[in-house]
């Protein structure tokens, strides 16, 4: 695992991953736990997460000193919780999916992975039982990147479940990398809802320092016991302090950073509310529905998994469409630039689009256009190129994003066949995918 000189010094001193040790070299000290090393690493580099929770990396020489202090019990098993039922407190239940709000760090690989029960991770956050009565439970445990038809049912149905049990909300708890398209998802699967369902992520594991998991979870938990917002939401970080958290339309946003903790933007629309650490809600939507727990939710969990997304660019070939209509796919999204613009090539029919686009909404393939701008909406009326494109049949995305438009296909086709209703539901505001009103300073 490590250096021949590393090795033996580790072996000497019976240190092992997962240890606390105490590091001195050249009159610095530093104390953590070791971290095993990965194939890529240096092997002369001694990694350690410090108590802050950062990771560093030490280079190993003979003159670095290494005391063992004892062996971190607590990566092994996580403390449980005891939970007491105040009655005069809302009750939540934060149902998990994995991802990172659910991990910390495997000490067997060095990355994070879920690896606790909910019981320890409500321990982890004891602050929530202080603002409600908090229920948990682990329906799955996967990366969000593995999330498919048969998951977002299932996620779709468990919330239902806990709803017809008269609680006051539902947090999920799920990875960010494909949040925005499960938030989309369901806020098409479930309508009418009685009470609010709020998505939570996290871009730093619960065991970092710089965890965003605590805030974020308060956070949903304050708004959903402090307003009478009813329908699906997502909350995460407004800015990379943590001061605030914002609450986010389900069908109107998107991952925008790799890393931060305010990854998340509302796209061609206005957050719902912010929340600040303190616990203080600010509701910024004005017309939402609100909670009535006499209200029965719509639940409707089919959706049609070949659909597929096709990102524009000027070399771009129109072979590909003919690829998915033998493979079986019913629907396209197709990103196009600015206002949904495809290769038209004049000079050389064959690089057109627009003939394979024609041929295969002829053959029973529904497609839509968004733009790859991701502000802004899609217009057929601005340029010749866009009216021979509406000319073939396509349908325009309005302001939709491409994930809440891929998704929306994906649930329209699971409950339609014939081309005009599934034109007349794309066209329609289901869950607030399209805005009746766009205005500029929703534009970051």
């Amino acid at each position: 695992m490590y250096s021949k000189p590393l090795d033996k010094m580790m072996k000497k001193k019976k240190v092992e991953a997962g240890d606390d040790v105490r590091v001195t070299k050249e009159k610095n000290s530093y104390t953590g736990t070791v971290m095993p090393k990965s194939e890529s690493s240096d092997a002369n580099i001694l990694l350690i997460k410090l108590e802050n929770g950062y990771n560093i990396g030490l280079d190993y020489n003979s003159k670095t000193r290494i005391e063992k202090l004892g062996t971190k019990s607590r990566l092994e098993k996580f403390p449980t919780h005891a939970f007491s039922f105040d009655p005069k407190k809302p009750t939540i239940m934060i149902l998990h999916t994995g991802g990172t709000i659910a991990s910390r760090v495997d000490y067997k690989t060095g990355g994070v992975s879920p690896a606790f029960t909910p019981e320890e991770f409500i321990a982890m956050f004891p602050e929530l039982t202080k603002i409600a009565n908090i229920k948990s439970r682990m329906i799955m445990n996967i990366a969000s990147e593995d999330m498919d038809q048969t998951r977002y049912g299932h996620v779709a149905r468990e919330a239902e479940r806990d709803i017809k049990l008269g609680l006051d909300g539902i947090i999920i708890g799920h990875g960010t990398d494909t949040l925005h398209y499960s938030a989309a998802m369901l806020s098409y699967m479930l309508q009418n809802l009685p009470v609010p369902v709020v998505l939570v992520g996290a871009q730093r594991s619960s065991d970092r320092g710089s965890s965003d998991a605590a805030l974020n979870l308060a956070a949903a938990v304050n708004f959903i016991t402090k307003t009478d917002y009813a329908g699906v939401a997502v909350c995460m970080h407004e800015n990379p302090s943590d001061d605030s958290c914002l609450v986010l339309p389900a069908a109107k946003l998107r991952k925008m950073h790799t890393s931060r903790r305010d990854a998340f933007r509302a796209v061609n629309a206005s957050a719902i509310a912010r929340v600040e650490s303190s616990g203080k809600v600010e509701m910024i939507a004005e017309n939402y529905l609100k909670k009535d727990k006499k209200r029965n939710a719509a639940v409707n969990v089919n959706i049609e998994p070949k659909v597929a997304i096709v990102k524009m660019y000027p070399l771009a070939e129109p072979a590909i469409l003919d690829f998915y209509l033998k493979s079986g796919y019913r629907g396209i999204i197709i990103e196009g630039t600015g206002f949904g613009h495809v290769p038209t090539s004049p000079e050389d029919p064959k690089k057109s689009w627009l003939p394979a686009i024609k041929s295969a909404v002829k053959a029973g393939m529904t497609v839509v256009i968004t733009s790859q701008t991701v502000h802004g909406a899609t217009n057929k009326h601005v340029y010749r190129n866009l009216r021979l494109l509406e000319a073939t049949g396509v349908i325009f995305g309005e302001d939709m994003t491409t994930e809440a438009a891929y998704t929306k296909l994906c649930f329209v086709l699971g409950n339609n066949k014939e081309p005009e209703k599934i034109r007349e539901a794309m066209l329609s505001n289901i869950a607030g995918e399209i805005s009746n009103r766009r205005e500029l300073r929703q534009f970051p």
